[in-house]
């Protein structure tokens, strides 16, 4: 009799299950299911936030980030969502991308800021990461399975079992990376369009810019498209159809003088960083040097590494191994050992103590048993000034041979960063150079002493082709150190 009740009353339960998870979109007017309340989504953004800001750090240029704020709180007060509470922030990062998360958290990175040539540019991109917030996009994407990456470099690995050693990202990266459908996309650039035209840009600015990132992505090869075009609409698509939309924006709220603003913002990023910044790490001739932590070692050659917060990691191009980095934190080396071999369950087949330039360190071979195999990894943990630094080689039993030697190659280059050149490397910056005549880009580059391999590179982060011509007293962006 119970279990029949029950069978009545669960068609009815689940019409109140599904009504509850229904919510009007504030965009497009019309309920749609979801599977939380706005408390929850401002909860998942502000859980989000610190490990994002962990993961990239924060790029300290007060300028910027008054800049950005002023901006994103205008436009967030013509929304269609005004009264959420917004955050807006600059991460640590060279590669061009601009992301958001659910509750009001927007982040761009300074290598989308060096890639803007005026705060119109600027401003269609702010609108459409504010349009994946309004439009609940990342709230809708709950209803399907979050992008679940590992570390950036367990893509190129060939031996699944080998990912599990690499740092999981975040749950808060994960929603970071997460990638929208090509509808969510159009869905945003036409918000893009609306909000930045609502306060006072010319929204077809941001159709160049399109251009300018798809060019970016040419340059940099088929698989290094920029992450902000990787999933969205074509490129031609996207710059004719902004182009359509910001002339009709503009017609219907009758602006006559859209600003673009080029000079103020070209003078604004004056010193800002580009590339990666040599203090965070960097590799020169198959050495790879932390100025800030005062360590250097031999990259394996022809392998690739991959520079994060929490690791460094490197695969050869046969994807069948990974060398890894990372900080242990302090105590003893043989309680960090009996740690580590609990934490991934590992068999110990053998240690022994070295001295690694100095620095003593301790050695183990261990195995993790596998449904489809052993695997093997060569652990060394090195006490570095009272830090504990591991370096974990893994590769599965059968192959373990041949890449041993690497492995223990590379472990045994660690030594002190003791080179005031590698010390004192300073990162390369955006200046802010004017025209002194009539002349084209590529000339005015020479004027300015850019070296010739790097016009085209140069080219694409002023929008502009090397032919085109330049006037007296334009404003163009060069590096130096």
């Amino acid at each position: 009799m119970k279990i029949a009740t029950d069978f009545l009353r669960f068609p009815y339960f689940f019409i109140l299950l599904v009504l509850s998870g229904c919510a009007m979109n504030p965009v497009t007017g019309r309920r749609q299911m979801v599977m939380m309340t706005e408390g929850q989504e401002i909860a998942m953004g502000k859980e989000s936030d610190p490990e994002i800001m962990a993961f990239f750090g924060s790029y300290d240029d007060p300028r910027l980030q008054r800049f950005i704020t002023e901006k994103g709180s205008a436009m967030t007060a013509v929304s269609h969502r005004s009264k959420l509470l917004y955050t807006f922030r600059i991460v640590d990062s060279p590669v061009v991308n601009a992301f958001a998360v659910p509750g009001g958290y927007v982040y761009f990175t300074r290598g989308i800021m060096a890639h803007f040539n005026n705060e119109a540019e600027f401003a269609g991109v702010l609108g459409h990461e504010i349009g994946h917030i309004t439009a609940r996009h990342s709230v809708i994407q709950q209803r399907n399975a979050m992008l679940g990456q590992l570390g950036l470099i367990a893509g190129i690995l060939l031996v699944p079992e080998l990912s599990q050693f690499v740092d999981p990202l975040s749950a808060g990266m994960q929603l970071a990376m997460m990638s929208f459908g090509r509808d969510d996309e159009r869905q945003s650039d036409k918000l893009g369009v609306e909000y930045s035209t609502r306060i006072g840009y010319d929204a077809s600015e941001m159709a160049g810019f399109f251009k300018t990132l798809e060019r970016q992505g040419e340059t940099a090869g088929g698989d290094k498209i920029p992450v902000f075009l990787s999933t969205h609409p074509s490129p031609g698509e996207r710059n004719e159809t902004v182009a359509k939309l910001a002339a009709q924006w503009k017609t219907k709220l009758k602006v006559t003088n859209a600003k673009i603003n080029r000079e103020n913002y070209l003078k604004m990023i004056d010193g800002l960083i580009v590339g990666e910044d040599p203090k965070q790490g960097f590799v020169e001739n198959n050495v790879f040097y932390h100025p800030s932590m005062k360590f250097q070692f031999s990259n394996p050659n022809n392998w690739k590494l991959q520079n994060t917060p929490q690791q460094v990691q490197m695969a050869p191009a046969d994807g069948k191994a990974l060398l890894m980095l990372s900080l242990a934190g302090k105590g003893s080396l043989e309680q960090t050992a009996s740690t580590l071999l609990e934490q991934y369950k590992l068999t110990l087949v053998k240690s022994q103590k070295e001295n690694i330039h100095g620095f003593n360190a301790l050695v183990l071979v261990a195995d993790q048993q596998q449904e489809k195999g052993t695997i093997r990894v060569l652990a060394t943990l090195i006490d570095f000034e009272g830090m504990i630094f591991n370096f974990m080689g893994i590769a599965e039993l059968s192959t373990f041979v041949s890449y041993e030697p690497v492995f223990l190659s590379t472990v045994r280059s660690f030594k002190k960063l003791s080179d005031a050149d590698k010390l004192n490397r300073k990162p390369e910056v955006i200046r802010i150079k004017t025209i002194p005549q009539p002349m084209s880009v590529q000339a005015a580059f020479q004027q300015f002493n850019m070296p010739s391999s790097r016009f085209e590179e140069l080219a694409i982060l002023n929008g502009m082709q090397l032919t085109d011509k330049l006037g007296k007293g334009t404003l163009i962006k060069v590096i130096e150190k």
